[in-house]
């Protein structure tokens, strides 16, 4: 790489990094939260997961508008909006405002996301280059949001709302900095561009709606949950009618024919998923039931971090030994290891005997996992589609995350009046983080007896 290609590296990697330090920040800091606002447990839910729920559900729109609007464009404008609403959150003084901040925040990174990643595949070249800047992208975004979680409990030590003020700082820096470097691509001539807008409506309402199904269903009747559920998934369908006729669908539907990219999203919802729902569990299991300050936690969480130095150094070279497919199936597996070491942790365990190894064996998985899961969600793709593929893993990855979250808020209800109650429900709670990671193997390990790929279908073949 030359001077310049290093320093759009490190404004790219610095806008992942900072979107996954947003997300951390906010896990640790949301007892704090929960007590300063007077939140129950299913409202502070939705500080979570109003920012999924926009973000999962646009992501498929802001691939695409980075592919047909320009990703310079898509990126710079997004990152300005989620520094103002990152930092207006800070302000908020009723639960309503916070969650409406994490709203718009989502939504910003619903589009900057997928034209960021889509700028790393499109200024390096498809082989070791790319590879190497995407396993720094993915390292840089793994370790931002698991230092997030120590500098989370650092600044909820000074005051919740520092968790929203202190991202500002580097996003300026980002901002200004990705003004100067970030070149213009070629984009579609407008007067031949051609929008999809019926296929747009339908599938972000279909997705907002599935999502919005998944979080909202701890607090939701069952008729409510099947309702909306069936409406969603008709709208989805009627998006795959639409994309099926329309001379310039918004997603490709022979996209899905990349098996490589198929299965790196299966893994990512059940991945995502897993761990969201264990640090969701494991957070309120330290300071509603330990008692423990947001910094003692955030230390605890400290040793994840490690896949913050490990990943950009070790995993390229594990990479080009083993391969993408081998290294995942290790690091997931570590996984399953980690969280069935947590199954029917007592109310007084000790952290080295306890905690310690989990924390470590996360650390390693997502060294493992993160980088060469990214690069097999969009090899094989072709320029013109990066930003789409971008956006459906960026999709996966925050679906799993609500996913997750939903199931862990509704099997954690305490089961009686007490710490025991408290207790049972996490433990409840905590068989969801194994069973998914060993489905992830599986799905993983289908990847080591996949036939070798066949060269790419054209991108312009009809669906």
């Amino acid at each position: 790489m030359n001077g310049r290609a290093r320093a759009l590296l490190f404004v790219l990697c610095g806008s992942i990094f900072l979107e996954g330090v947003d997300i951390s920040m906010l896990g640790v800091a949301l007892p704090s939260i929960k007590a300063d606002l007077g939140m129950t447990t299913g409202e502070l839910q939705w500080v979570v997961s109003a920012y999924v729920l926009t973000y999962g559900g646009f992501m498929l729109l802001g691939g695409r508008a980075a592919d047909l609007l320009g990703r310079r464009k898509m990126f710079i404008f997004w990152l300005t909006v989620f520094l103002i609403f990152s930092g207006l959150g800070g302000f908020a003084t009723e639960s309503w405002m916070l969650i409406a901040s994490r709203f718009i925040s989502g939504l910003a990174a619903a589009f900057m996301t997928p034209a960021g990643l889509s700028l790393i595949t499109t200024s390096f070249a498809e082989g070791p280059l790319r590879n190497r800047a995407l396993l720094w992208y993915a390292g840089t975004a793994a370790g931002g949001f698991s230092l997030g979680l120590v500098v989370g409990g650092l600044l909820t030590a000074l005051g919740w709302r520092w968790v929203f003020f202190a991202p500002v700082i580097l996003a300026a820096i980002i901002l200004v900095m990705a003004v100067k470097l970030i070149e213009d691509n070629e984009i579609p001539d407008p007067a031949n561009r051609k929008y999809d807008v019926l296929g747009a409506v339908t599938v972000t309402l279909g997705a907002v709606g599935l999502v919005f199904t998944v979080v909202r269903a701890p607090d939701a009747t069952v008729s409510e949950t099947v309702l909306t559920a069936v409406v969603s998934l008709a709208l989805l369908v009627a998006f795959v009618v639409v994309e099926k006729k329309h001379p310039a669908p918004l997603v490709r539907l022979g996209i899905f024919r990349n098996a490589s990219l198929l299965r790196a999203n299966i893994a990512t919802v059940l991945f995502a998923g897993s761990f969201f729902a264990f640090q969701f569990i494991t957070v309120l299991y330290l300071q509603d039931l330990r008692h423990w300050t947001p910094l003692q936690t955030g230390v605890a969480l400290l040793v994840i971090g490690i896949d913050s130095v490990l990943a950009p150094t070790l995993t390229p070279k594990l990479v080009d030994r083993f391969g993408n497919h081998k290294v995942m199936f290790v690091g997931v597996a570590l996984t399953v290891v980690a969280y069935a070491l947590f199954l029917g942790i007592p109310a007084d365990a000790g952290y080295w005997q306890s905690m310690f190894p989990t924390m470590l064996l996360l650390g390693l998985a997502f060294t493992l996992v993160y980088g060469p899961l990214t690069i097999v969600a969009v090899e094989g793709i072709a320029d013109e589609e990066q930003g789409l593929a971008g956006g459906i893993w960026n999709t996966s990855f925050q679906f799993g995350a609500a996913l997750g979250l939903a199931v862990a808020t509704l099997l954690s209800v305490p089961k009686s009046a007490g710490e025991e109650g408290l207790l049972a429900g996490f433990h409840a709670a905590y068989v969801l983080p194994v069973v998914a990671a060993a489905v992830a193997v599986v799905v993983v390990g289908t990847g080591l007896v996949a036939k070798p790929a066949v060269a790419p279908v054209d991108q312009h073949a009809t669906t």
